[in-house]
Protein backbone atom coordinates (compact mmCIF):
# COMPACT_ATOMS: atom_id res chain seq x y z
CA UNK A 1 0.00 0.00 0.00
CA UNK A 2 1.47 3.33 -1.02
CA UNK A 3 2.04 6.17 1.40
CA UNK A 4 0.17 9.38 0.89
CA UNK A 5 3.20 10.89 -0.88
CA UNK A 6 4.03 7.86 -3.00
CA UNK A 7 6.60 5.10 -2.86
CA UNK A 8 10.36 5.66 -2.69
CA UNK A 9 12.52 2.74 -3.79
CA UNK A 10 15.88 2.67 -1.98
CA UNK A 11 18.81 0.54 -3.04
CA UNK A 12 20.88 -0.24 0.04
CA UNK A 13 18.24 1.22 2.33
CA UNK A 14 19.20 -0.95 5.30
CA UNK A 15 22.68 0.58 5.69
CA UNK A 16 23.90 3.43 7.88
CA UNK A 17 22.62 6.31 5.74
CA UNK A 18 19.67 4.33 4.40
CA UNK A 19 18.30 3.58 7.87
CA UNK A 20 18.33 7.28 8.82
CA UNK A 21 16.80 8.32 5.51
CA UNK A 22 14.10 5.64 5.59
CA UNK A 23 13.06 6.83 9.05
CA UNK A 24 12.63 10.39 7.75
CA UNK A 25 10.69 9.27 4.69
CA UNK A 26 8.24 7.20 6.71
CA UNK A 27 7.60 10.00 9.18
CA UNK A 28 6.86 12.38 6.32
CA UNK A 29 4.27 10.03 4.85
CA UNK A 30 6.18 8.19 2.14
CA UNK A 31 6.02 4.47 1.60
CA UNK A 32 9.46 2.88 1.24
CA UNK A 33 10.59 -0.26 -0.56
CA UNK A 34 14.17 -1.39 0.01
CA UNK A 35 16.07 -3.26 -2.68
CA UNK A 36 18.29 -5.71 -0.84
CA UNK A 37 19.84 -9.16 -0.85
CA UNK A 38 17.98 -9.86 2.41
CA UNK A 39 14.27 -10.79 2.28
CA UNK A 40 11.70 -9.05 4.47
CA UNK A 41 8.61 -6.86 4.53
CA UNK A 42 8.66 -3.82 2.27
CA UNK A 43 11.67 -5.26 0.43
CA UNK A 44 12.40 -6.65 -2.99
CA UNK A 45 15.54 -8.43 -4.16
CA UNK A 46 17.82 -7.22 -6.95
CA UNK A 47 16.68 -10.26 -8.93
CA UNK A 48 13.04 -9.23 -8.50
CA UNK A 49 13.90 -5.71 -9.60
CA UNK A 50 15.50 -7.05 -12.77
CA UNK A 51 12.59 -9.37 -13.59
CA UNK A 52 9.58 -7.33 -12.46
CA UNK A 53 10.83 -3.75 -12.49
CA UNK A 54 9.94 -0.95 -10.12
CA UNK A 55 6.94 -1.47 -7.83
CA UNK A 56 3.67 0.20 -8.71
CA UNK A 57 3.32 3.78 -7.51
CA UNK A 58 7.08 4.44 -7.40
CA UNK A 59 7.55 8.20 -7.27
CA UNK A 60 11.30 8.35 -6.60
CA UNK A 61 14.37 6.10 -6.64
CA UNK A 62 17.44 6.46 -4.41
CA UNK A 63 20.59 4.34 -4.51
CA UNK A 64 22.80 4.03 -1.44
CA UNK A 65 24.05 0.50 -2.09
CA UNK A 66 27.74 -0.26 -1.75
CA UNK A 67 30.19 -2.62 -0.08
CA UNK A 68 31.90 -1.03 2.94
CA UNK A 69 35.30 0.00 1.59
CA UNK A 70 36.86 0.26 5.06
CA UNK A 71 35.65 -3.13 6.30
CA UNK A 72 38.59 -4.06 8.59
CA UNK A 73 37.84 -7.78 8.17
CA UNK A 74 38.46 -7.71 4.40
CA UNK A 75 41.86 -7.53 2.74
CA UNK A 76 42.31 -5.17 -0.21
CA UNK A 77 42.48 -7.93 -2.79
CA UNK A 78 41.47 -7.78 -6.49
CA UNK A 79 38.34 -9.74 -5.58
CA UNK A 80 37.33 -7.31 -2.83
CA UNK A 81 38.04 -4.32 -5.09
CA UNK A 82 35.72 -5.86 -7.67
CA UNK A 83 33.01 -6.25 -5.00
CA UNK A 84 33.45 -2.58 -4.04
CA UNK A 85 33.13 -1.57 -7.70
CA UNK A 86 30.21 -3.78 -8.70
CA UNK A 87 28.20 -3.11 -5.53
CA UNK A 88 28.09 0.55 -6.53
CA UNK A 89 28.20 0.67 -10.31
CA UNK A 90 26.12 -2.42 -11.07
CA UNK A 91 23.37 -1.59 -8.59
CA UNK A 92 23.11 1.93 -10.01
CA UNK A 93 22.91 0.47 -13.51
CA UNK A 94 20.20 -1.96 -12.36
CA UNK A 95 18.07 0.89 -11.00
CA UNK A 96 18.74 3.01 -14.10
CA UNK A 97 17.53 0.14 -16.28
CA UNK A 98 14.42 -0.32 -14.16
CA UNK A 99 13.64 3.39 -14.49
CA UNK A 100 14.12 3.28 -18.28
CA UNK A 101 11.81 0.28 -18.55
CA UNK A 102 9.07 1.68 -16.30
CA UNK A 103 5.78 2.57 -17.97
CA UNK A 104 5.21 5.31 -15.41
CA UNK A 105 8.61 6.75 -14.55
CA UNK A 106 9.55 8.17 -11.13
CA UNK A 107 10.09 11.91 -10.95
CA UNK A 108 13.64 11.77 -9.56
CA UNK A 109 16.66 9.46 -9.26
CA UNK A 110 19.03 10.35 -6.41
CA UNK A 111 22.37 8.58 -6.09
CA UNK A 112 25.36 8.82 -3.79
CA UNK A 113 28.98 9.11 -4.86
CA UNK A 114 32.10 10.17 -2.95
CA UNK A 115 34.46 13.09 -2.48
CA UNK A 116 37.18 10.67 -3.54
CA UNK A 117 36.29 12.07 -6.98
CA UNK A 118 38.59 15.01 -6.11
CA UNK A 119 42.37 14.66 -5.88
CA UNK A 120 43.77 14.79 -2.32
CA UNK A 121 45.47 18.09 -1.49
CA UNK A 122 46.43 20.02 1.64
CA UNK A 123 45.66 23.38 0.02
CA UNK A 124 43.26 23.09 -2.94
CA UNK A 125 39.55 23.71 -2.37
CA UNK A 126 36.97 21.89 -4.45
CA UNK A 127 33.47 22.84 -5.51
CA UNK A 128 31.01 20.79 -7.54
CA UNK A 129 32.53 22.23 -10.73
CA UNK A 130 36.11 21.22 -9.91
CA UNK A 131 37.81 18.59 -12.08
CA UNK A 132 38.61 15.08 -10.90
CA UNK A 133 37.55 11.50 -11.34
CA UNK A 134 40.46 10.06 -13.29
CA UNK A 135 43.61 9.67 -11.18
CA UNK A 136 43.25 6.50 -9.05
CA UNK A 137 40.95 3.56 -8.32
CA UNK A 138 38.57 5.48 -6.05
CA UNK A 139 38.26 8.52 -8.32
CA UNK A 140 37.59 6.33 -11.37
CA UNK A 141 35.04 4.41 -9.33
CA UNK A 142 33.21 7.68 -8.60
CA UNK A 143 33.23 8.56 -12.31
CA UNK A 144 31.73 5.21 -13.35
CA UNK A 145 29.30 5.28 -10.42
CA UNK A 146 27.96 8.67 -11.47
CA UNK A 147 27.90 7.72 -15.15
CA UNK A 148 25.73 4.68 -14.35
CA UNK A 149 22.99 6.98 -13.02
CA UNK A 150 22.86 8.84 -16.35
CA UNK A 151 21.61 5.67 -18.02
CA UNK A 152 18.21 6.45 -16.48
CA UNK A 153 17.71 9.02 -19.23
CA UNK A 154 17.11 12.75 -19.47
CA UNK A 155 13.36 12.58 -18.80
CA UNK A 156 13.99 11.84 -15.09
CA UNK A 157 15.50 14.48 -12.80
CA UNK A 158 18.85 13.23 -11.49
CA UNK A 159 20.78 14.30 -8.39
CA UNK A 160 24.16 12.95 -7.28
CA UNK A 161 25.45 13.61 -3.77
CA UNK A 162 29.23 13.28 -3.37
CA UNK A 163 29.45 12.27 0.25
CA UNK A 164 32.21 13.05 2.70
CA UNK A 165 32.78 11.10 5.92
CA UNK A 166 29.36 10.68 7.55
CA UNK A 167 29.40 11.15 11.33
CA UNK A 168 26.85 9.27 13.41
CA UNK A 169 26.88 7.05 16.49
CA UNK A 170 25.41 3.98 14.79
CA UNK A 171 27.74 3.54 11.85
CA UNK A 172 30.57 4.80 9.70
CA UNK A 173 33.83 6.11 11.09
CA UNK A 174 32.48 7.01 14.54
CA UNK A 175 31.34 3.44 15.19
CA UNK A 176 34.93 2.25 14.63
CA UNK A 177 36.54 5.09 16.60
CA UNK A 178 34.25 5.23 19.62
CA UNK A 179 35.76 2.43 21.70
CA UNK A 180 39.44 3.32 21.21
CA UNK A 181 38.73 6.99 21.94
CA UNK A 182 36.67 6.05 25.00
CA UNK A 183 39.64 4.01 26.26
CA UNK A 184 41.95 6.99 25.79
CA UNK A 185 43.71 5.40 22.81
CA UNK A 186 42.55 7.88 20.18
CA UNK A 187 44.69 10.29 18.24
CA UNK A 188 45.28 11.92 14.87
CA UNK A 189 46.38 10.00 11.81
CA UNK A 190 50.00 10.85 11.08
CA UNK A 191 50.57 14.59 11.51
CA UNK A 192 46.82 15.21 11.27
CA UNK A 193 47.15 17.94 8.64
CA UNK A 194 45.12 16.13 5.96
CA UNK A 195 41.65 17.63 5.34
CA UNK A 196 38.64 15.66 6.57
CA UNK A 197 35.47 16.45 4.58
CA UNK A 198 32.58 15.39 6.83
CA UNK A 199 28.84 15.66 7.35
CA UNK A 200 26.55 14.74 10.25
CA UNK A 201 24.17 11.86 9.57
CA UNK A 202 21.15 14.07 10.22
CA UNK A 203 22.29 16.59 7.62
CA UNK A 204 23.02 13.81 5.15
CA UNK A 205 19.49 12.41 5.51
CA UNK A 206 18.08 15.94 5.19
CA UNK A 207 20.20 16.60 2.09
CA UNK A 208 18.69 13.54 0.42
CA UNK A 209 15.22 14.83 1.34
CA UNK A 210 16.22 18.21 -0.11
CA UNK A 211 17.25 16.47 -3.35
CA UNK A 212 13.92 14.63 -3.36
CA UNK A 213 11.56 17.48 -2.55
CA UNK A 214 13.43 20.67 -3.40
CA UNK A 215 12.81 23.97 -1.62
CA UNK A 216 10.58 26.94 -2.41
CA UNK A 217 9.58 25.41 -5.72
CA UNK A 218 13.17 24.90 -6.91
CA UNK A 219 14.07 21.29 -7.68
CA UNK A 220 17.75 20.32 -7.29
CA UNK A 221 19.52 18.75 -10.24
CA UNK A 222 23.09 17.61 -10.89
CA UNK A 223 25.97 17.14 -8.45
CA UNK A 224 25.93 18.32 -4.84
CA UNK A 225 28.83 17.98 -2.42
CA UNK A 226 27.52 16.19 0.67
CA UNK A 227 29.81 17.84 3.20
CA UNK A 228 29.43 20.37 5.99
CA UNK A 229 30.61 23.95 5.40
CA UNK A 230 33.14 23.73 8.25
CA UNK A 231 35.81 21.50 6.72
CA UNK A 232 38.51 20.56 9.21
CA UNK A 233 41.79 18.70 9.37
CA UNK A 234 42.07 15.23 10.85
CA UNK A 235 43.77 16.76 13.91
CA UNK A 236 40.92 19.26 14.40
CA UNK A 237 38.35 16.47 14.19
CA UNK A 238 40.34 14.42 16.70
CA UNK A 239 40.41 17.34 19.13
CA UNK A 240 36.66 17.98 18.76
CA UNK A 241 35.67 14.33 19.14
CA UNK A 242 37.97 13.77 22.12
CA UNK A 243 36.56 16.90 23.78
CA UNK A 244 32.97 15.75 23.17
CA UNK A 245 33.67 12.32 24.63
CA UNK A 246 35.79 13.87 27.42
CA UNK A 247 38.84 11.72 26.80
CA UNK A 248 42.46 12.49 25.90
CA UNK A 249 43.58 11.78 22.34
CA UNK A 250 47.35 12.02 22.11
CA UNK A 251 48.33 8.72 20.46
CA UNK A 252 48.93 9.28 16.75
CA UNK A 253 48.24 6.49 14.27
CA UNK A 254 51.22 6.18 11.91
CA UNK A 255 50.58 6.00 8.17
CA UNK A 256 52.53 2.77 7.79
CA UNK A 257 50.23 0.97 10.24
CA UNK A 258 47.16 1.85 8.18
CA UNK A 259 48.96 0.95 4.96
CA UNK A 260 49.70 -2.49 6.40
CA UNK A 261 46.19 -2.99 7.79
CA UNK A 262 44.18 -1.69 4.84
CA UNK A 263 46.57 -1.55 1.89
CA UNK A 264 48.10 1.73 0.71
CA UNK A 265 45.50 2.35 -2.02
CA UNK A 266 42.58 2.01 0.41
CA UNK A 267 44.34 3.68 3.36
CA UNK A 268 44.45 6.93 1.34
CA UNK A 269 40.87 7.52 2.44
CA UNK A 270 42.24 8.09 5.95
CA UNK A 271 45.82 9.26 5.35
CA UNK A 272 44.96 11.83 2.66
CA UNK A 273 42.01 14.15 2.17
CA UNK A 274 40.29 16.86 0.18
CA UNK A 275 39.06 20.31 1.16
CA UNK A 276 35.52 20.19 -0.27
CA UNK A 277 32.86 22.92 -0.12
CA UNK A 278 29.05 22.43 -0.36
CA UNK A 279 28.57 25.42 -2.64
CA UNK A 280 25.46 24.26 -4.52
CA UNK A 281 23.60 23.18 -1.39
CA UNK A 282 24.21 26.55 0.26
CA UNK A 283 23.34 28.48 -2.90
CA UNK A 284 20.06 26.57 -3.23
CA UNK A 285 19.03 27.33 0.34
CA UNK A 286 19.90 24.15 2.21
CA UNK A 287 20.46 24.89 5.91
CA UNK A 288 22.86 22.67 7.84
CA UNK A 289 21.89 21.72 11.39
CA UNK A 290 25.54 20.95 12.12
CA UNK A 291 27.79 23.26 10.09
CA UNK A 292 30.71 23.04 12.55
CA UNK A 293 32.60 20.01 13.87
CA UNK A 294 32.26 20.82 17.60
CA UNK A 295 28.46 20.81 17.58
CA UNK A 296 28.39 17.73 15.34
CA UNK A 297 30.66 15.71 17.65
CA UNK A 298 28.65 16.73 20.72
CA UNK A 299 25.46 15.60 19.00
CA UNK A 300 27.05 12.29 18.00
CA UNK A 301 28.07 11.43 21.56
CA UNK A 302 24.91 12.84 23.13
CA UNK A 303 26.43 15.75 25.04
CA UNK A 304 24.51 18.52 23.30
CA UNK A 305 20.86 19.58 23.56
CA UNK A 306 20.35 18.30 20.01
CA UNK A 307 19.86 14.63 19.20
CA UNK A 308 20.76 12.68 16.09
CA UNK A 309 17.14 12.67 15.01
CA UNK A 310 17.31 13.50 11.28
CA UNK A 311 14.12 15.54 11.62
Amino acid sequence: MSGRLGTVVIGGGSGFIGTALTSVLKRKGYNTVIVSRMPGPQRISWTELASSGLPKGCSAVINLAGQNILDPTRRWTPGFKQNVWSSRVNTTKALSTAICNADCKPSVFVTVSGVGYYKPSLTDEYTEDSPGGNFDFLSKLCTEWEAAAKLAGDDVRRVTIRSGIVLGRNGGMIQQLYLPFWMGLGGPIGNGLQPLPWIHISDMARLFMFALEGKDGKMPCGVYNGVAPGCVTNAEFTKAFASAIRRPAFIPVPHFALNIAFGEERAKIMTEGQRVKPCKALEDGFVFLYPEIDSACKAVVGTSKHSEDPL
